[in-house]
C-alpha cells in the first residue's frame, strides 16, 4: 500500500507541474512584439499595435522601425496607454499565478533592437540593388536639367545673389527677397573636425577620378555598420570628403542603405564620428533631389536629438542640414511637426555664431507655411524673435521670419503684443549700422504687414516715433524701400484724418514730390498681407 501511494503521489505531482507549466504561457498578444515578454506599461502606437513603452522608446532613439512577422512596419509617431490590455495581463497572471511582469532594463532592449537592425542592414542589401537603374535614371534627368551647383566657397555673403525659394507663401518681397545669403549652410565653409584640418583621407578621392559609385556605397555601408568605431570614422570622413563639392557624388551615393548606416552613426557618442556623420549629411542634402528622401528616411529626430545633446560642431551640421532641408517645400510642414521648431529656436540664443545663422534660416523658410506660424505663436516664441532683433550677430536672418508671422492675423498681433513696433523703429533707426540695404527693405515690409488691419498700430507708431524715420526712408531708401515708407504713412495719414488727427508731422510736405514713379494706393494690387514691393 505505501510502495503505491509513493506511485500515485509522484503521478498527482508530475501531473500538477505539468499544468502549471501550462499555465504560465501567455498569450502571444500579451508579448512585446519586440521584447518578447509580458508587456508592464504596453502603449498603443499609431498604427494599431501594441508595444512595451520602453521597446518604442528605444526604437525610437535608434532611429529604427521593426518589420513585424504579418510583414508591417509599425508607425511610432505617437503612443497612447493601452490600459485594458495591462489589467488583462495583470489579471491573467493572478489567475495563473505567475509572476507580475518585470521592468525591461533598457540596454536589454537595445541590444536586442540592434541585433534586428544588423538583420535587417543585411536582408535588405539585395532590395537595394533595384534601385541603381533609377539612380542612374536621375543622374541622367540632373544631366538634362542641371541644377544649381553651389561652390566649394560655400557661404560668401553675395549682395547681388537672390535668395532661393520656391515657395509660393512667401511674404517677402517680390517672393526672392534681395538678401546677402546663399542657400548653403554656414557649416560648409568651415570645419575644426579632424577631416579637414589633417585631412586623413589621401587625395586619391577627388572629383577629377571617376568614382564607381555603386561600388562605393557597397564599401561606406559595410565600414559605416562596423562595430570597430575607426572603421566608423574612416568610412564617414571619406563620405564627407567625397560629397564635399560633387553634385554627381551627392545623388549617386544618397541611397536608402547608407542612410539607414548614416542614421545609426548620427546617434555615435564618438564626437568625430557624430560630426562627421553631420557634416555628410549636410552635403547629401545640398542635392534638391536628395531633400524629401532624407526626410523620409526618418533623419530629422536624429538631427533634433544633436541640436539638444550633440557635440557642439555636431550642432552646428544639425543646424544646417535642417535649413537646407526646409528649402524644400514639401519638408516644411513635417520639419515642424516633427519638433524641431523648439530646438532651433533654443540654438538662435545660445548656439555658435554659424548655428545661429542656420537655425535662423530654417526658422524663416519654415514659417512660410502657416501651421508653423501657428506652432511659433503656440510655443510663445514670438517675444523670443522680437527680441533677437536686437541682436546684431542674427538680426538681419531674424527680420525674414518676423515677415512671415506679420503676414497672418494671429502673427501680427503676437508681434504687436511683443512691441515688435518698436524695435523694428528702432533697427531702421540705426539706418546706417544695418547691413544691407535688402534688411532695411525687410524691416520696412514688416512694419507694412504690421500696418493692416490693427487699429493698434498707430499708437504703436506714435510711440516710437516712427514718424520720423518713415521720413527718413522715403528720402533716403532704396525705391521699393521709398515705396513702403510712402504706403505706411499713408495708412498713418489716412487715420490721423479720420481722428482729426495733429500736426506734428506736416504730411503735405511728406506727400509732396516724393516717389512720383510709385504712387500706388494701398490696397490695389497688392493685398494687405502682402509685402511685395
Amino acid at each position: 500500500m505505501g510502495g503505491n501511494d509513493k506511485i500515485r503521489w509522484w503521478k498527482i505531482s508530475l501531473h500538477k507541474s505539468s499544468k502549471s507549466e501550462t499555465k504560465k504561457s501567455p498569450p502571444q498578444e500579451f508579448l512585446c512584439p519586440i521584447f518578447n515578454s509580458l508587456m508592464l506599461d504596453p502603449v498603443v502606437v499609431s498604427s494599431g499595435q501594441t508595444f512595451e513603452r520602453l521597446s518604442v522608446q528605444v526604437c525610437r532613439d535608434l532611429g529604427f522601425t521593426p518589420k513585424l512577422p504579418d510583414g508591417s512596419e509599425p508607425d511610432f509617431s505617437s503612443v497612447i496607454p493601452n490600459l485594458a490590455i495591462r489589467s488583462t495581463i495583470l489579471n491573467w497572471c493572478k489567475k495563473s499565478g505567475s509572476e507580475l511582469p518585470k521592468p525591461p532594463e533598457y540596454s536589454e532592449i537595445e541590444s536586442i533592437v540592434s541585433s534586428m537592425m544588423a538583420a535587417d542592414s543585411s536582408s535588405s542589401i539585395e532590395e537595394n540593388q533595384r534601385f541603381r537603374v533609377s539612380e542612374r535614371e536621375l543622374l541622367k534627368g540632373v544631366a538634362e536639367n542641371p541644377q544649381v551647383l553651389f561652390s566649394r566657397a560655400a557661404t560668401e555673403l553675395n549682395p547681388h545673389s537672390f535668395y532661393s525659394c520656391s515657395s509660393e507663401e512667401s511674404v517677402i518681397a517680390n517672393g526672392s527677397p534681395l538678401l546677402p545669403f546663399t542657400t548653403k549652410p554656414s557649416c560648409i565653409s568651415y570645419s575644426s573636425s579632424p577631416s579637414t584640418s589633417s585631412e586623413f583621407i589621401s587625395d586619391v578621392v577627388s572629383d577629377s577620378i571617376p568614382i564607381s559609385y555603386s561600388s562605393e556605397d557597397e564599401n561606406f555601408v559595410s565600414k559605416m555598420t562596423s562595430l570597430d568605431a575607426f572603421d566608423q570614422e574612416q568610412a564617414v570622413i571619406l563620405l564627407r570628403k567625397t560629397t564635399r563639392s560633387s553634385e554627381e557624388a551627392r545623388i549617386a551615393l544618397c541611397t536608402e542603405r547608407l542612410l539607414f548606416a548614416l542614421r545609426q552613426l548620427l546617434n555615435s557618442r564618438y564626437a568625430a564620428v557624430q560630426i562627421n556623420a553631420a557634416a555628410a549629411l549636410v552635403n547629401l542634402s545640398l542635392a534638391k533631389l536628395n531633400k524629401i528622401k532624407i526626410v523620409r528616411a526618418g533623419i530629422i529626430p536624429l538631427l533634433i536629438e544633436i541640436l539638444k545633446n550633440g557635440f557642439e560642431e555636431s550642432r552646428e551640421h544639425a543646424a544646417g542640414a535642417i535649413f537646407s532641408l526646409a528649402l524644400e517645400d514639401e519638408n516644411k510642414t513635417a520639419i515642424g511637426v516633427l519638433g524641431a521648431l523648439q530646438p532651433l529656436l533654443h540654438v538662435l540664443r545660445s548656439g555658435s555664431q554659424r548655428s545661429r545663422h542656420d537655425a535662423a534660416l530654417a526658422l524663416y523658410h519654415l514659417t512660410l507655411m502657416q501651421s508653423n506660424r501657428v506652432k511659433i505663436i503656440k510655443l510663445g516664441a514670438v517675444g523670443v524673435l522680437v527680441r533677437m532683433l536686437k541682436d546684431a550677430e542674427v538680426a538681419d536672418r531674424v527680420v525674414l521670419g518676423v515677415c512671415n508671422l506679420a503676414a497672418c492675423p494671429e502673427g501680427q498681433s503676437a508681434l504687436l503684443d511683443a512691441n515688435a513696433v518698436e524695435c523694428l523703429v528702432g533697427m531702421l533707426r540705426n539706418w546706417n549700422k544695418l547691413d544691407s540695404e535688402s534688411t532695411r527693405e525687410n524691416c520696412i515690409a514688416a512694419l507694412y504687414s504690421l500696418s493692416h488691419g490693427s487699429l493698434r498700430f498707430k499708437g504703436l507708431a506714435r510711440k516710437a516715433k516712427a514718424a520720423e524715420v518713415l521720413l527718413e526712408v522715403v528720402d533716403r531708401g532704396s525705391e521699393r524701400a521709398r515705396e513702403k515708407g510712402q504706403r505706411i504713412l499713408e495708412v498713418l495719414r489716412g487715420r490721423d484724418e479720420e481722428e482729426e488727427g495733429d500736426d506734428e508731422v506736416d504730411w503735405e510736405a511728406v506727400m509732396q514730390g516724393r516717389l512720383s514713379r510709385a504712387r500706388h494706393r494701398v490696397g490695389g494690387n497688392n493685398g494687405p498681407n502682402s509685402t511685395e514691393f
